[in-house]
């Protein structure tokens, strides 16, 4: 570790920056607008220490600008998870204690204690298939907000509204068949119309999102379309989390960082494991997407694993439980 360490607090309007020495002593703070010119700023204020490395929190949200704006200027950043600061700062203070120049001087600690804090590298194509998969993700949120808005309008002109999951073409067939009572169900259905063109907006740019993530995947050259139930979406989240699995020691510090390593909560000689809730739940979700499918398809390698954990006695719902 360098001889300073600055921590980095970053914010939509303002970035504060802490310098702390190897003994962890406060040697420095300023605060910096965000603008076009935010990077010079900090670096001309961190010139008095040459040997120096930045901290900064989230360096994979809230302060990605900064972090790639840093290390483009041939500088070394680290990316410290909020969490983690949050925990020095509670160990410090004994409480939250919470401000900027706090946040900051924590996140300077906490990179100047842990040795597992990754070090931040510039964008590659990992980060175009995150760019695409969240757009995706984000797409496929909306669209069930206008479905369950669709629905419940439907609802009210007609008993069940529409029984099997609602598309724009059956809403629409659905509404030319009512003849409207009255101003106010003319106006649910007006209402209902809008929502069913809303809905076909968003299936449309959903489509032409998948077309995206295909191309992105492709041009990856990964394998992992290869295995079965991974198509484009599978495996556009699993590369945009990961990057580079070999970051990761091993097989057990993968399944940690993924929420599927089963958690002990034995208690005297009974052993007893259960679902873990932690780890990265986007890359989770998608594991548990292949797993299902494969469960679902007695020729995959994954139906035949789940039909040896029965054989050997476990349940359908926890397979794979110790």
């Amino acid at each position: 570790m360098a001889a300073v360490v600055i921590g980095v607090d970053p914010h939509k309007a303002s970035h504060t920056a802490v310098a702390i020495s190897a003994a962890e002593e406060p040697l420095g703070e300023l605060r910096v607008r965000a603008c076009a010119v935010q990077a010079e700023r900090l670096l001309a204020w961190a010139a008095a220490w040459p040997q120096r490395t930045w901290a900064v929190e989230g360096a994979g949200g809230l302060g990605h600008l900064l972090a790639q704006q840093l290390l483009s200027a041939g500088e070394r950043v680290l990316d410290v998870p909020p969490k983690l600061g949050a925990r020095v700062r509670l160990l410090a203070a004994g409480d939250t204690n919470k401000n900027d120049p706090n946040d900051a001087r924590s996140v300077a600690v906490a990179a100047l204690r842990s040795a597992g804090v990754r070090e931040v590298r510039p964008d590659d194509h990992a980060a175009v298939l995150k760019i695409w998969s969240k757009r995706y993700r984000d797409l496929g949120r909306s669209r069930t907000q206008v479905a369950c808005r669709l629905h419940a309008v439907l609802c009210e002109l007609t008993p069940g509204g529409v029984s099997r999951a609602i598309t724009a073409p059956a809403a629409v067939r659905l509404l030319e068949s009512i003849t409207p009572a009255g101003a106010v169900e003319a106006a649910r259905c007006e209402l209902a119309a809008a929502f069913a063109e809303d809905l076909r907006g968003i299936d449309a740019r959903i489509r032409e999102t998948r077309k995206k993530l295909a191309v992105a995947v492709q041009a990856a050259g990964t394998s992992l379309t290869g295995l079965y139930g991974v198509g484009p979406v599978v495996a556009a989240v699993v590369i945009g989390d990961v990057r580079d699995v070999s970051r990761f020691p091993g097989r057990d510090h993968f399944a940690a960082y993924n929420g599927t390593a089963p958690i002990e909560v034995s208690s005297g000689p009974r052993k007893i494991y259960r679902l873990s809730r932690h780890g990265n739940r986007r890359l989770n979700h998608a594991i548990h997407m292949v797993a299902v499918t494969q469960i679902g398809h007695r020729h995959s390698e994954g139906h035949a694993y789940y039909d040896k954990k029965l054989a050997e006695g476990k349940t359908r719902k926890r397979p794979c439980a110790h």
